[in-house]
């Protein structure tokens, strides 16, 4: 948790909560769940659970103290819309946010089903950007559950992208991220599948970031997509 994330499409990270399970095949290999082991052998008291869901009310207020605006990636290393996080909790998190009106906070999700059930009882900051998980056609009925939000800027993070993805409904969706598998037993993704999808966001209008071809050393596979890097962002 901090200011300068190395996350491509994000400027820091806030994670007032910790820990996850597994529910799609997108989870198979989470960066999260390495890292929170690796932070628990180093003694970081905020991962003393390992990989287990836990609560941090002492971070509930970091962000006020973060004075530069800035773009904040809300729980990278857990999902805010887990079925165990208190709804009483969700809220806080989102009194946080619009507080610190001069951030922009950007949530996103796999457990979709919740997020549309908690939409309407949410009162949505026009700093908060929300984002759902789609790492193939399988999990595409996610889109339809934020596009229900009352969020000003609704996202797609395709990460992993796993397989095509065509015929996507863009409605009411304004920014696309794309991006390969990184790390131990990546799974590969195929240049036109990534094609496909950035071919829809051109021509439905939708920003398109792509972040990283990924595989073992996702340094060495870069970022560049037919000769160029691609990273839109929603018009505000």
């Amino acid at each position: 948790m901090g200011q300068n994330s190395a996350i491509e499409w994000t400027e820091a990270t806030w994670n007032p909560l910790t820990g996850c399970d597994k529910i799609s095949p997108g989870c198979t290999h989470c960066y999260a769940e390495r890292m929170s082991m690796r932070l628990k052998l180093m003694g970081q008291p905020d991962y003393r659970n390992g990989f287990e869901l836990t609560l941090h009310p002492h971070a509930l207020e970091i962000p006020l103290k973060w004075k530069k605006p800035q773009r904040i990636f809300v729980n990278s290393m857990s999902d805010l819309f887990h079925k165990d996080v208190p709804d009483d909790f969700i809220h806080q998190v989102f009194a946080t946010m619009r507080k610190a009106s001069w951030h922009r906070f950007q949530i996103l999700t796999k457990r979709s089903d919740r997020l549309a059930a908690l939409s309407d009882a949410i009162d949505w900051p026009p700093n908060v950007w929300q984002g759902v998980s789609v790492e193939s056609a399988e999990y595409a009925y996610r889109i339809d559950h934020l596009r229900g939000t009352g969020a000003r800027v609704r996202f797609l993070s395709i990460e992993p992208l796993l397989g095509p993805l065509s015929n996507l409904d863009l409605t009411n969706i304004q920014w696309v991220i794309i991006g390969g598998e990184s790390g131990p037993g990546a799974r590969p993704m195929r240049e036109e599948w990534v094609i496909e999808i950035r071919d829809q966001c051109q021509r439905a209008r939708v920003p398109f970031f792509f972040k990283q071809w990924g595989g073992v050393n996702k340094k060495k596979t870069g970022r560049e997509l037919q000769g160029r890097t691609w990273d839109e962002m929603p018009a505000l």
